[in-house]
This record gives C-alpha cells, structure tokens and sequence, in this order.
C-alpha cells in the first residue's frame, strides 16, 4: 500500500505537489483544508459536487498525493482531523486526551517555526523589514499575540514601525508608499479585512512579507516573499506558540542585522524610561 505515514499532515501532502496541481486539483486542495471533514467523512461524488468537477479527477487528487485511492487519503484524513478542525465548538468535541494531544502538536508546530527560519530562509524574511522606511503590521485574531511581540519587539530596534488595526484601516493605509514593508500574519479562518488591507498594501507598491500555514493561503498570492508555520489546536483554539516563537525570532534577526543601530535605540529608550521613572 502506498499510504504516507500517519505524522505527515494533509497540509504538508498538498504543500509538497503544490507546484505541480492542476487548476481542478488545486479547486480541490483548497476545499479539502477548507472543509476537513468533507474530506473525512463525504464521498468521492460528495466533494465532486462541492468542487463542480468529476469522480475521476477527485480520485487523480488523492493519487498525486501518493495515495492508492480515495479511501486512502480518507484514512488519512482522519487521523490529522482533530488538529485541523476549523470550528472550535467541534474541537472541543473531538478532544479525547488534551493534554498529551497539546504537547505534541505544539512541539511539532515549534520544530515548524525553526525550519522557517532555517540557513537562508531567515534572510528573506527580514531583509525587506531592515531596509524599509516604515514597517507595517498586520495580522488576523487569532495570531495578534504574534503581531503584539513584532510590533513591540521591532519598535525597539527600529523606527517607523506601525500596527495597523481593522478601525483605522482607511486613515492607516493611505500613507503606506514604495520603500515600505508590512509583515503580514494570518491562519484559517483567514479574515476577510486582513486579506482587503495585504491587497491595498500591493497595491501601493509596498513589499509584502506573509507568515501563514500554506501554499494555499490567499495571502501567497500577494507576498513578495512567505513562511510556513504549523499552528495547532490547543483545546478549541488556534495556539499563539508557534506565531509568537516566529515573530522572536525575526526579531531578534533584525537586532542583529542593525547591530549599531539597534543597540542606540535601545539605549535612547533606555535612557528616557530612567529620565521619566518608567519603571518601579
């Protein structure tokens, strides 16, 4: 039997044949992450219908993805559910072993986030954020956590950094220009604002660097350069580990690409925080 082993996630299946999927086949590899259980629990007519193509081409998906058939990948599918279940009433449902479920998932998503930022990968992450004029920070709900620890943690080591927040989308935006950078961050459920706000960015000439959890994800389309990071649940919800961990280590990247500049900043602050008795 051609089945790929059990600890190699769905996602990572489809993000290996990315490049090589059909316009039909990526329809189809869209609604699979879109909707898991479709996927688990439907028949091959069942996602047919929902993708608008045929029984045969559904089966040629699970196929390229080095299965024998669609009952395979089923299988499959099955088994990396409980991680990947988008709604968190039906985590909650699912979650037999909390604890130990957690700890697996969270130490496989941090493994995720080192071979982001592994050799030269780091690189194109930060070089865009070091050389722009302004830096801009965007990201969905659930990974706020993350873009809090970027957004402060950049502020540190670099002027002209801005948190951009869905009420001030309009005022925000309108000074984005050509020179600067937004560091974008989103998972499923990707936010519909957040996707709008990446596409003014482009449009304005802004480089855009995305950290999100696949090939598939809309804001690919628009980045200049991207991540990948594993982001499990944690009982109903989306954990922050993994994207605060990332957003560390870009950081601490950028401190040590300024260097001089860095380090004055961070002296200056120092300094007003003693003049004005910031601290206890």
């Amino acid at each position: 039997m051609n089945r790929p082993v059990p600890a190699t996630s769905t996602l990572d299946l489809i993000a290996a044949v990315s490049s090589n999927l059909t316009p039909t086949q990526r329809r189809i590899a869209e609604a699979a992450l879109a909707e898991p259980t479709l996927l688990a629990f439907g028949t091959v007519s069942d996602l047919a219908g929902r993708v608008g193509t045929s029984r045969p081409s559904i089966v040629r998906f699970a196929t390229k993805l080095g299965f024998e058939g669609y009952t395979d990948l089923q299988h499959h599918v099955r088994s990396d559910l409980s991680q990947r279940l988008s709604r968190p009433s039906e985590r909650i449902r699912s979650d037999r072993d909390p604890g130990l479920s957690a700890r697996a998932a969270i130490n496989e998503a941090i493994t995720s986030v080192f071979d982001a930022v592994e050799g030269d990968r780091i690189a194109a992450l930060v070089t865009p954020i070091v050389q722009a004029r302004k830096v801009w920070v965007l990201s969905g709900e659930t990974s706020q956590a993350g873009a809090h620890a970027l957004q402060s943690g950049l502020s540190m080591v670099r002027p002209g950094v801005r948190s951009l927040e869905e009420h001030s989308f309009g005022t925000e935006l309108s000074d984005a220009a050509p020179g600067d950078t937004a560091v974008v961050i989103d998972f499923p459920r990707y936010r519909r604002q957040v996707m709008l706000a990446a596409s003014v960015l482009c449009e304005a000439g802004v480089t855009v660097v995305a950290i999100t959890d696949s090939p598939l994800s809309p804001l690919v389309e628009l980045a200049d350069t991207w991540s990948q990071i594993k982001v499990p649940a944690v009982g109903p919800f989306d954990s922050s580990v993994p994207i605060v961990a990332m957003c560390e280590l870009v950081v601490a990247q950028v401190a040590r690409e300024l260097q001089d500049v860095a380090t004055d900043r961070i002296d200056r602050i120092e300094a007003l925080w003693d003049q004005t008795e910031t601290f206890v």
